[in-house]
């Protein structure tokens, strides 16, 4: 069992540094490409924080983009508004004359983010109370008509631009810091953060508590598990790591669009479910895999198959759907559950043992 389990530290450290020496080396090897590997760590942070509630405690949501599209505007509007006018940068889609100074930016930048994150937990706090009463197909409507009627309510407030959208304040010049590998190391940062916490909180009581959630919540209720709580406190979590990602997401592409971008609802959160599926939902690693594979896929379409992206991405999502339900590493655990630490008994051996 001790060789078993030291197998599996193996691979899992020679990942984590595999994955650093990548992570660290691959804007400058490909400097032409950040901005798409800056997307690769966001879309493996949105699955990351879908699977806390979809896989890890079995509540599949299509409203956790809400938390996304309010970090974007949430970080924009306080890096605007603590040195200007909002609605008067908005008129002017952050035109000359709205440039920040090298401390105005990023004084701006990380309140914003923590305001951000503080929204994001309130608002599921709040909301989850209510919302995650509902369970199954219910639970899922719901929250996609939530997503929907935020990016409805945003694509009509002119405050924050309608539905021409905002401009995020511009990156300063001259600094020595080109903005693109500035916001690349930020996500990763946010990423690892987001992946160490959850892996810590997996392993404990909360852990527990939520898997125990997905696999029987009226039993786990008559045992004494405040369920009500726990699904809240995941939520909550989910919320504050994918608000953050938003505010950084929204700098990234320099534009938010209430419905294509901030609750992108066909987009970031169809894509944050299936990738945690593609990797295997409820599984640590599993949206990590999911992202990587899903971004690299959907990369390669948009590169080799334009015009017939969109096809050839259905296709997948029906392929993936239809036949990789437990996702690759659900796959492997079922033929290769070694790997992931369970200790399966020699088929002879227990045969021999039966009969005797």
């Amino acid at each position: 069992m001790s060789g078993i389990m030291s197998k599996k530290s193996g691979l899992e450290i020679g990942g984590f540094i595999a994955i650093l020496i990548a992570a660290v080396v691959a804007p400058f090897l490909f400097p032409g490409l950040q901005t798409q590997l800056t997307m690769l760590w966001v879309m493996i942070l949105i699955a990351l924080t879908w699977d806390v509630v979809g896989g890890q405690m079995g509540y599949n949501s299509f409203g956790n983009v809400i938390f996304f599209g309010l970090g974007m505007y949430t970080t924009a509007v306080v890096q605007v508004g603590l040195f200007f006018d909002v609605g008067t940068y908005t008129d002017a889609q952050g035109a000359a004359g709205f440039a920040l100074t090298t401390g105005q930016y990023f004084s701006g930048l990380a309140l914003g983010l923590l305001i951000s994150a503080l929204i994001g937990v309130v608002f599921a706090v709040v909301i989850g109370t209510g919302l995650l009463g509902l369970r199954g197909h219910y639970f899922a409507i719901g929250t996609l008509g939530l997503g929907i009627a935020f990016g409805e309510i945003f694509a009509g407030w002119d405050w924050v631009g309608a539905g021409s959208g905002m401009v995020p304040p511009l990156f300063p010049s001259g600094i020595g810091l080109q903005p693109k590998v500035f916001y690349y190391f930020m996500m990763v940062l946010l990423t690892a953060v987001t992946f160490f916490s959850l892996r810590r909180l997996y392993a404990g009581r909360f852990g527990l508590a939520i898997n125990a959630i997905r696999d029987d919540e009226d039993k786990a209720e008559a045992m004494g598990l405040r369920t009500t709580r726990y699904k809240t406190i995941a939520w909550a979590i989910s919320a504050l790591f994918l608000a953050i990602g938003g505010g950084l997401a929204g700098n990234v592409l320099g534009f938010i669009d209430p419905r294509d971008s901030a609750f992108a609802g066909a987009t970031f959160g169809v894509w944050m479910v299936l990738m945690a599926i593609l990797g295997g939902k409820g599984l640590l690693w599993g949206p990590v895999v999911g992202a990587i594979v899903f971004h690299v896929t959907q990369e390669l379409f948009w590169t080799y198959l334009l015009g017939w992206q969109r096809v050839a991405l259905g296709l997948l999502i029906v392929i993936i759907v239809v036949f990789f339900p437990l996702g690759i590493l659900g796959w492997l655990r079922e033929r290769k559950p070694e790997l992931f630490g369970y200790r399966v008994e020699d088929e002879e051996a227990a045969s021999e043992g039966n009969a005797s």
